[in-house]
């Protein structure tokens, strides 16, 4: 069996996962990737085949979108010119994680796929939205990647075609420790927006990971590391409490680890509303943004408050992919509301 894989690359979630899931699918044939993106930091342990600078998002200065440079990046003619090339004839299995190209193309010309991941749970009216709802934003999520069948992933199981969040086996193997540092991953913020916030806590010892850092360097209160899947693994394992966006895997993987959570979507992004209004139902603390003078207090004010018990369950993957496959191999297409 010959399986395409199309992993979107604006972030490090969804390569992360990607990684996670490939040794199971290539149980069941030969796998080529379609890497479909142009900001990810993480490199990409895959077999990509075909790449792509795709529809991807950029971000501003201080936790924002960069719409100018979105504008100038993305180009609809050379999406379209790109998913008429793609050979997606060639292969059985159609597997797409989000990327516009893919589902162009399957469109064009007339190929069944399944739409995978994270944003695939979007197809469900029950699936947690914020309480200004973006029209945009809906259409974006619903007819950005269409597929004939949706497989989602999303913190609980909303819908009957949502499933556990893909948690890496590092962490269900991890021992989870309290070291009492802060791990921070805020790829929307750079240095200069946050950094005096951080130092007016003296007694907090942060892990901020930053891209654009090149070695470990430690300025006071703060540790700065490169963004590095292995150091931030094992500083998230051992921290009191994660300071992230408001992205789907990592907060996912701080609450397996039973860690203290801060939420700070970027500014603009809808997807990270949605995540946040969830992660709200769940207890956790959400910010609208941390570019405010005030941010330093809303540190303090997380660290004070009880922290919710949440039970997040994990992915089973091998299941997953055998019922992933399955539905790609289908003709009828997936009814979803």
């Amino acid at each position: 069996m010959k399986i395409f894989y199309a992993v979107q690359a604006t972030g490090n979630g969804h390569i992360s996962r990607a990684t996670q899931l490939l040794p199971y699918l290539q149980q069941h044939g030969e796998v080529d990737v379609f890497l479909s993106g142009a900001n990810a930091t993480l490199p990409a342990q895959l077999p990509v085949r075909y790449s792509s600078k795709g529809m991807s998002l950029f971000y501003s200065a201080c936790g924002g979108l960069n719409y100018k440079k979105m504008w100038r990046e993305n180009s609809l003619f050379r999406a379209t010119r790109e998913a008429r090339d793609l050979p997606l004839e060639q292969y059985d299995v159609i597997l797409n994680d989000f990327d516009f190209i893919t589902a162009k193309a399957c469109k064009m010309k007339g190929l069944p796929s399944v739409q995978f991941g994270h944003q695939a749970s979007f197809m469900s009216a029950q699936t947690p939205r914020p309480a200004q709802r973006s029209l945009m934003g809906e259409l974006i999520l619903k007819q950005y990647a269409p597929a004939t069948h949706y497989v989602g992933l999303h913190f609980q199981q909303y819908d009957a075609f949502i499933l556990p969040p893909v948690i890496k086996e590092e962490f269900l193997l991890a021992d989870p420790l309290d070291n009492g540092h802060v791990t921070v991953y805020l790829p929307a913020y750079e240095q200069h927006c946050l950094e005096e916030h951080f130092h007016k806590h003296p007694s907090v010892h942060f892990h901020w990971f930053l891209k654009g850092i090149q070695q470990i360097e430690r300025i006071g209160n703060i540790t700065f590391f490169p963004v590095d899947q292995q150091l931030f693994n094992k500083s998230l394992i051992h921290c009191h409490g994660l300071i992230t966006g408001g992205g789907f895997e990592t907060p996912a993987e701080a609450l397996y680890l039973g860690k203290r959570l801060l939420s700070i979507p970027i500014r603009g992004q809808y997807e990270q509303r949605c995540n946040a209004a969830a992660l709200q139902q769940m207890g956790v603390m959400v910010l609208e943004d941390a570019d405010t003078p005030h941010f330093h207090t809303d540190i303090a004010n997380w660290l004070q408050k009880p922290q919710p018990v949440i039970a997040q369950q994990a992915n089973n993957v091998a299941q997953t992919v055998e019922h992933v496959i399955a539905l790609a191999l289908q003709q009828q297409p997936m009814m979803v509301a």
